[in-house]
């Protein structure tokens, strides 16, 4: 397939007369990155594009990306991913998709793909196409109208893909270009385009480094086998001739020109990347030993190839081991069915997942994955659900129960309605979670950003001014050779001083590594974040990692956090005047309307007793104290004692059994029926079998743990003594669970976790330094929340804090090892201390190490013994 990246014509041809009085203004010839182009207006609605850029490896490159972007007249925001290789670009929509291209050429990285927000993609059938040349005319044709972005020919299936801005052009532009063309379209389709990397490119990425490097390998080899004859034993005639010869193509071909020709782009930006220092250590070598050709000296042409090869052997490196590194998103987008069997109109058929649509009845077979995110409406089995929730265990599924799409049915076929489909599924959310903190930053990160972009143009000052002191003061220095020879066999105290500037200067050049730098943050995030999705933890930011790995108290919301949320109903009390059936008919009813737990636990319960539960009139739910409503034409309220006390319903004895329900950990509610006290329900939940051990091991991390709950402070004391809770926050009120993280948080200094499941969790997590959510819980919580606990259990509250702390010390130690090394390297190659060669070495290894250490995170042990 031909690919053909579009140089969008800036003056439009006659036939778009009409389009050129409109957008003349658009229309300046002037160059890229000048204060000419144009700016936002107040007002203004903006353009989002996102642009695929798998060089960007590191946040060095992220940061240079950025600065070329932010220098255009109209870019308002940029946003990179360097997990994804994303750059995300809002700006003025009088710029084109071009621009944002060119800039991000200039700062000398290659594109893979970009998309803006109003591109369209069409599909044109060109059967007349059956050449290269008929190829070209078409495109060229194409070319000519103002808003074409992408141009991609394939002769063989004689299809022509354009994706252009929607807002200039239509399908039948681009048609109408091809008919000029003197072709006819016999058919054309649109389409959508998508800026996520496809499954391959990553790959082809990986092999092109790879060929780059063994174009550069060979060559290097050779040189090296004549070199070692040529310094220890018989002068090889020609050698200088046959090892320019080999260089050649090492450095000026293949590998060495994409680095020249980055480095140049770089430049002309007005930026410095990596690739500066490695074309400035390698062709100046190369050059200055031409010169032995007409004037004897020693060659230095064997240098320069062997920096550009370990350059190449580096890159290629680094770039298999971020892919191991961020092999746990690659999983997950490979996680998913690729078809479903369906039932339509009585009928199996086996359909793509892009065609599910919700309310479709699939049928899930033993061993096959569930496609999408149902319900079970037939059947029952037990699904393998431990890609979502890091148990191992297979989950029992019957009638009415929830399934997670990509889990695998381990018996028995089931059919299961489709409840969401496409980017709402649990595991298109993960996928969202994680790429949105593998591109996330922490707040440590900052200091060294703002020295990473200033470290190439510091090296360069450095290598200079090594250069010229050792030229001016070869003699003074000259020492320092004589004492590094006694243990360093590549120090020659007898260089002249102009050799020597010349090793120190290369060396300093080659030495210098931004890229360990780059690394030392995301690298570790990439992983922490990836295992932490692999055990059903799933943290939304850097910025989470580090705040919670300080954390000195965590807020546990009761009911679905400690307890498993699901009551059942226990004792069922009476006064004189009423018998059980009537309160219980009355309190199921009423109950049956709300959606509270509790509720429904009452009404669950009553039906279990054979009661026929009439259906309620007048339901309204009073918040924090009860619901009410009319059974048989009588006023039923079921609540607190507050809500018994809003309507002057006195309760008499029924508060002497309500103390010692609540004593026992029961939550237990007041019935009263046409304004009199008739009796009391109560409910008990079960505590989960790990909230104990989970308690216990967040203490031995010396962390404090509170439990916040709606209930009376009986019951909330009961179970806080049951598993060994600090402090109890009882009877708090939704919109009081916030003053009461921020009374804790001024306790605390800032130090407060909160952990909730509910929708009215959701202002609390948000109020709290980090908001924890439990996965089973509210939509609405989990999107509040800056971690999600998957399988609702406390035990990976404890794996997500010992996860931030493991993650955070590996960046602690990466960006040690990273300084440590530029500190200690740069001025031992400015002394003239290390040859070249061996300098490039380490540059590789600076780098290799860091990704290493972050790949050692996968060690770490994060479970809790019950």
């Amino acid at each position: 397939m031909k690919r053909e990246s579009n140089d969008i014509a800036l003056k439009k041809e006659s036939e778009q007369s009409t389009l050129k009085a409109k957008h003349c203004c658009e229309q300046s010839t002037k160059p890229l990155n000048q204060d000419t182009s144009p700016a936002i207006e107040s007002g203004e609605a903006l353009i989002t594009a996102q642009i695929i850029v798998l060089g960007m490896g590191i946040d060095h490159c992220a940061g240079l990306i950025k600065q070329s972007l932010s220098r255009l007249r109209g870019v308002v925001s940029v946003d990179t991913n360097i997990a994804l290789h994303r750059v995300s670009v809002s700006y003025s929509r009088r710029l084109l998709l071009q621009d944002l291209q060119e800039a991000v050429e200039n700062a000398g990285y290659e594109i893979e793909s970009a998309q803006g927000e109003n591109t369209q993609q069409v599909v044109l059938d060109v059967q007349g196409m059956g050449s290269n040349h008929c190829a070209g005319l078409i495109s060229t044709s194409i070319k000519r109208l103002f808003g074409i972005y992408v141009i991609t020919t394939n002769i063989s299936t004689h299809k022509i893909t354009v994706d252009f801005n929607k807002e200039y052009l239509s399908a039948e532009d681009i048609k109408q270009a091809v008919f000029n063309a003197g072709y006819e379209v016999t058919m054309a389709q649109a389409g959508g385009s998508d800026t996520v990397i496809d499954s391959n490119s990553e790959e082809r990425y990986l092999n092109d480094a790879k060929r780059k490097l063994w174009f550069a390998a060979i060559p290097t080899t050779l040189i090296m086998t004549l070199m070692i004859p040529q310094m220890f034993w018989q002068p090889i005639p020609g050698y200088l001739l046959i090892v320019a010869l080999l260089a050649f193509p090492v450095v000026f071909l293949k590998g060495g020109m994409s680095t020249h020709r980055s480095a140049w782009r770089s430049l002309t930006n007005r930026t410095a990347n990596m690739d500066v220092l490695i074309s400035m250590g390698s062709l100046p070598p190369y050059f200055i030993g031409l010169v032995g050709f007409v004037y004897p000296m020693t060659s230095f042409i064997e240098m320069a190839s062997t920096i550009m090869t370990f350059h190449l052997l580096g890159k290629y490196l680094e770039t298999r081991a971020k892919g191991r590194a961020s092999q746990a998103i690659k999983r997950l987008l490979t996680l998913g069915a690729k078809t479903a069997t369906v039932l339509r109109s009585g009928k199996e058929e086996e359909i793509a997942i892009s065609e599910l649509a919700v309310g479709d009845i699939m049928l899930v077979r033993p061993g096959a994955k569930v496609p999408t995110d149902g319900e079970v409406v037939d059947g029952g089995s037990h699904l393998d659900e431990s890609i979502a929730t890091g148990e191992s265990v297979p989950v029992e599924k019957s009638l009415g129960d929830k399934v997670i799409g990509a889990t695998i049915n381990k018996e028995g076929l089931i059919k299961i309605r489709a409840t969401k489909v496409g980017n709402d599924t649990f595991l298109s959310q993960v996928i969202r979670l994680v790429e949105q903190a593998q591109g996330s930053k922490v707040p440590i990160q900052e200091f060294a950003d703002k020295v990473t972009s200033r470290f190439v143009p510091g090296v360069i000052v450095i290598a200079f001014t090594s250069f010229i002191l050792w030229l001016m003061m070869a003699d003074t220095l000259r020492p320092v050779l004589s004492w590094g020879a006694n243990f360093l066999p590549w120090v020659d105290p007898t260089l002249t001083p102009l050799m020597a500037a010349i090793l120190a200067t290369v060396a300093v050049l080659v030495i210098a590594c931004p890229c360990a730098l780059g690394l030392a943050t995301p690298t570790a995030i990439m992983v922490g974040s990836g295992i932490g999705a692999e055990r059903g933890v799933l943290i939304r930011s850097g910025e989470a990692i580090q705040t919670l790995k300080d954390i000195a108290i965590v807020v546990l919301d009761k009911t679905g956090t400690i307890t498993e949320g699901k009551p059942s109903l226990t004792d069922v009390i009476t006064v004189e005047s009423f018998d059980e059936s009537q309160v219980l008919v009355a309190a199921a009813s009423v109950e049956a309307g709300s959606e509270h737990p509790l509720g429904q636990a009452i009404a669950a319960g009553a039906r279990a007793k054979g009661v026929t539960v009439p259906e309620v009139e007048q339901f309204k739910s009073i918040t924090a104290r009860g619901v009410e409503g009319l059974v048989h034409g009588q006023k039923v309220y079921v609540g607190s004692r507050r809500l018994m006390a809003d309507f002057d319903i006195e309760i008499g004895k029924l508060e002497e059994a309500l103390i010692s329900l609540e004593s026992k950990g029961k939550t237990a509610m007041l019935v009263a029926i046409e304004g009199k006290a008739a009796g009391l329900v109560a409910v008990a939940d079960t505590i989960k079998k790990d909230s104990k051990s989970a308690i216990t091991a967040l203490h031995q991390m010396g962390i404090k743990v509170a439990m916040v709950t709606g209930d009376n402070e009986r019951t909330a004391k009961y179970v806080a003594k049951l598993v060994g809770i600090d402090k109890v926050l009882a009877g708090v009120l939704p919109e009081g669970k916030v003053d009461a993280i921020k009374r804790l948080q001024a306790d605390y200094g800032n130090r407060v976790a909160m952990v909730g499941d509910g929708i009215n969790d959701a202002p609390a997590l948000k109020q709290a330094n980090v908001g924890i959510a439990i996965g089973a819980g509210a939509d609405v919580a989990i999107e509040a929340a800056d971690v999600t606990l998957v399988q609702g259990q406390l035990s990976k509250l404890v794996e997500a804090i010992r996860l931030s702390k493991a993650t955070f010390r590996k960046i602690i130690e990466n960006l040690f090892w990273a300084w440590f090394y530029n500190l200690a390297a740069i001025p031992i190659a400015a002394l003239g201390l290390l040859h070249p060669m061996v300098g490039v070495v380490a540059m590789t290894t600076s780098s290799l190490t860091v990704i290493g250490n972050s790949i050692l995170l996968k060690k770490v042990k994060l479970e809790v013994k019950e």
